[in-house]
């Protein structure tokens, strides 16, 4: 049985991916969260045949993980991203899926893994440099107030966060404003060494924190330097990771 490694920052997408590789009788060896997480496997367990990995982890891009590990396994990109899918994958031999991935779209993937068995080398680095060209961070932020629109630099936002099926930012003044993107988009255009997206309600902004306190469950609450009303908690999955980020600041 073909194994493979799966490296993705949101939970239920890594569960649905498991799934339906069991279905195509891959074995998953395991499910990794971030760069740095998944450097320490590497460097601990044997490469599986096949790797699944999200461009854009919570803690950096994966690329980050090819620099660092000399990993011959062959790789599928997955992304939520139209602008990740640009002519670079169609002018190098290596494939991608775009989130949410199509069962049908996965078979086609595999079965070209199949055929190849390994991404050839210096692909991923070429890649590597074509996406960050098109990659810029999103610097700044329109809102609409009314019949004006106001613009946010986002070096100014404290934190984004979801509440009754909409998505604010909360800049470092207080005020909150209501932001017409979905927190998954604008956790993939954020500068991952200063942005962290410790749950699925919340991205924290490195400048914002006040402290970091112990909680319930294994888990940590974070006060901000301005007022919040409501607990700001890192789940408990996200805690290695967040630790990890904030001290490769």
């Amino acid at each position: 049985m073909l194994k493979t490694l799966i490296i993705e920052d949101e939970s239920p997408a890594a569960r649905r991916l498991e799934r339906l590789l069991q279905d195509l009788d891959f074995e998953v060896v395991a499910k990794l969260q971030g760069v740095y997480e998944s450097i320490d496997w590497f460097q601990r367990n044997p490469h599986p045949n096949l790797i699944f990995v999200d461009i854009q982890l919570s803690d950096g891009l994966s690329f980050d993980i090819f620099e660092k590990i000399d990993i011959n396994s062959a790789v599928i990109f997955t992304t939520a991203y139209d602008q990740f899918t640009l002519k670079a994958f169609k002018l190098n031999s290596i494939d991608y899926l775009l989130k949410p991935i199509d069962k049908e779209e996965l078979k086609q993937a595999v079965s070209k893994f199949k055929k190849l068995r390994k991404t050839p080398a210096g692909q991923i680095e070429a890649i590597k440099e074509l996406l960050l060209k098109q990659n810029n961070h999103q610097e700044r932020f329109s809102v609409q107030i009314g019949q004006r629109i106001m613009i946010i630099e986002t070096k100014d936002i404290s934190i984004f966060y979801s509440r009754d099926k909409g998505t604010y930012a909360k800049v470092k003044s207080g005020k909150d404003y209501l932001l017409s993107d979905s927190l998954e988009n604008i956790s993939q255009s954020l500068d991952a060494s200063s942005f962290f997206r410790i749950s699925r309600k919340f991205i924290i902004n490195i400048t914002a924190i006040k402290d970091i306190i112990s909680y319930t469950n294994n888990r940590l609450r974070i006060n901000l330097n301005s007022d919040f009303d409501e607990e700001i908690i890192v789940s408990r999955e996200k805690v290695k990771e967040f630790k990890k980020w904030l001290t490769a600041q």
